[in-house]
C-alpha cells in the first residue's frame, strides 16, 4: 500500500557514519550522553506543574484553545493523521510543492491520494497565483513547508494567507510542516520566535521538538488547526500508538521553559547560518542562495556533477545529500545543523573536496 520511502531509509545511520555530518538539518547536539534518557539540556529544567498539559502549554504559544491542538509522537505522525484526516476516498487530490521533503509527498499517495505538484519557483519562493492555477474541486489538502524544505525559503504569514484563501478557493485545506519556521534570527511574533500560520482561516499546521530544539529523540510533535479537524486527527490516531508518557514528561519539561532554551538556538542558527553563507559565497563552483536566517540550502556543483560531488564527499567522510530525492537531481542539499565549531571544520573539508574533484 505505502510507497517506499528511499530518502529516509538512504538517510538512517549516515549522519553517525561520518565525521562531517552536512546533511542534519536539526540543531542537534553533538555531545548527547546515549546512556540517560533525560536529553542534557532538559536534566536541570522544572517540570511542568499538574494540570500543564502538552496541549495548554502549546495552546499558549500558538494563540489558540487546547482543543485545538494533538499532540503526536512526532512531525511525520503530524502529518500522517493530517493527510488521513483530510482525505475523502481515492480520488481526492493532494497539492503538494515542489520540490518537497519525500514524505510530504509519498504519505499521500500511499493513504489512496492522487498527488498534484506545483513549482516553488526560483529560490523556494511561495507564489500563491501557482497554488491559484492548480487547485480543482477534486483538490483535498494544499501542501506546504515553511522554512521551505530542501531551499531554506522562509515565507512571511501574509505569503501563505494568500495561499490559504486560494485552496479556500476550492474548499481545500492549507497544511503547512512547520518543523523549520523558528530558524529565524531576528524573531517573528509565532510560536519560538517563527512566523506562523496557525492563526489563518483553513489552515493547519505541524510542528516538533525535533529540529529548532534539537529534542528529536523524544518524539514529540503536533498538529495545530481548526477544532473539527483536529478532532478527525484525534479519532484517527486512536488507531495508532500513543504518545510515550516519559516523553510526554521531558516535553513538559522544554516547553514549560521554553525560553530557557530558545536563546542557545537562536545563537546556533545566527552563527550557522553566517558560517553556511561564507562558505557559498567564497566558492565560485557552487551556485545556489542561503536565504535569510537558513542553516541549509539547495546548491548547484557548476565545474563538477552531483554523482561526482556527492562520491568524493562520501570518501572524504563529509555527508551531503543529493537532490535526486527531491527530483532535482543537479543539486545537492547543504546543511549547518550541528555545533558551530563542528560546521566549520566540515565546511573545510568539503571545500576541499570540491577543489579536488574539479581538478
Amino acid at each position: 500500500m505505502f510507497p517506499r520511502l528511499s530518502y529516509l531509509e538512504w538517510m538512517g545511520g549516515r549522519a553517525d557514519a561520518v565525521p562531517y555530518d552536512l546533511g542534519t538539518t536539526g540543531l542537534s547536539d553533538d555531545d548527547v550522553d546515549r546512556t540517560t534518557v533525560v536529553p542534557p539540556r532538559l536534566a536541570d529544567l522544572e517540570s511542568s506543574p499538574a494540570g500543564a498539559s502538552l496541549e495548554h502549554l502549546l495552546a499558549t504559544e500558538y494563540g489558540v484553545q487546547p482543543e485545538q491542538v494533538l499532540v503526536t509522537a512526532g512531525a511525520t505522525h503530524a502529518n500522517f493523521l493530517a493527510y488521513a484526516s483530510a482525505l475523502g476516498g481515492d480520488d481526492s487530490t493532494v497539492l503538494v510543492e515542489d520540490p518537497a521533503y519525500p514524505p510530504l509527498v509519498e504519505t499521500p499517495r500511499g493513504l489512496g491520494a492522487e498527488i498534484a505538484r506545483f513549482d516553488r519557483g526560483d529560490g523556494g519562493a511561495l507564489d500563491a497565483t501557482r497554488i491559484d492555477e492548480a487547485v480543482t474541486d477534486e483538490t483535498a489538502l494544499v501542501t506546504i513547508s515553511n522554512r521551505h524544505n530542501p531551499s531554506g525559503a522562509l515565507s512571511e504569514t501574509d505569503a501563505i494567507r494568500r495561499v490559504a484563501d486560494a485552496a479556500a478557493s476550492h474548499d481545500a485545506p492549507l497544511l503547512v510542516d512547520e518543523v523549520y519556521a523558528p530558524y529565524v534570527i531576528d524573531e517573528r511574533d509565532g510560536p519560538f520566535g517563527g512566523p506562523s500560520a496557525a492563526s489563518l482561516e483553513n489552515t493547519v499546521v505541524t510542528g516538533s521538538l525535533a529540529k529548532f530544539f534539537g529534542l528529536g529523540g523524544l518524539r514529540i510533535g503536533w498538529i495545530v488547526g481548526p477544532r473539527e479537524f483536529v478532532d478527525q486527527a484525534r479519532r484517527i490516531a486512536y488507531h495508532l500508538p500513543d504518545v510515550a508518557g516519559p516523553s510526554r514528561a521531558l516535553a513538559g519539561r522544554a516547553l514549560y521553559s521554553v525560553d530557557a532554551l530558545i536563546e542557545d538556538r537562536r545563537e546556533r542558527v545566527e552563527t550557522n547560518h553566517r558560517l553556511l553563507s561564507e562558505f557559498v559565497a567564497s566558492r565560485s563552483d557552487l551556485e545556489g542562495t542561503v536565504h535569510d536566517g537558513s542553516t541549509f540550502a539547495f546548491l548547484e556543483p557548476v565545474e563538477a556533477t552531483v554523482e561526482e560531488v556527492f562520491g568524493a564527499a562520501w570518501e572524504e567522510g563529509v555527508l551531503v545529500v543529493p537532490g535526486e530525492f527531491y527530483g532535482v537531481p543537479q543539486r545537492l542539499r547543504v546543511s549547518a545543523g550541528r555545533a558551530p565549531t563542528d560546521v566549520e571544520v566540515s565546511l573545510g573539508r568539503f571545500a576541499q573536496v570540491l577543489t579536488d574533484v574539479r581538478r
